[in-house]
């Protein structure tokens, strides 16, 4: 298994970050999403908040690419539609490049 931990912010609305939290409840995310992710070897997401700043824990299978993945879900119409809704609450870290959402992050520290 490999685990991957992610950061992206949030528009900065409370109405439009309670509208995101939403979506993600228990139960509110789009099957088919959450299908498509599973059969790209995608194991678990957990996402985190504080403030505007997300933080998400993916744990995937160890063949797992990012790189595959996108291929992946540029073959999928109901990802794509997925990923413009939630544009309207995401916003790229000040860091990100053109068209970037969740940035990858580089572990620092381990005990």
């Amino acid at each position: 298994m490999q685990r991957f931990c992610l950061a992206l912010d949030l528009v900065e609305e409370e109405a439009l970050i309670q509208e995101y939290e939403i979506y993600h409840a228990p139960g509110n995310a789009w099957p088919e999403v959450t299908q498509h992710d599973i059969d790209a070897g995608v194991l678990n997401i957990e996402i985190f908040r504080t403030g505007n700043r997300m933080f998400m824990i993916l744990e995937t299978v160890d063949e797992f690419t990012f790189e595959q993945k996108a291929i992946f879900d540029q073959t999928n119409p109901k990802i794509a539609e997925w990923e413009e809704l939630m544009w309207k609450f995401q916003k790229p870290l000040p860091w990100a490049k053109e068209g970037q959402k969740w940035i990858l992050m580089d572990r620092i520290f381990k005990s």
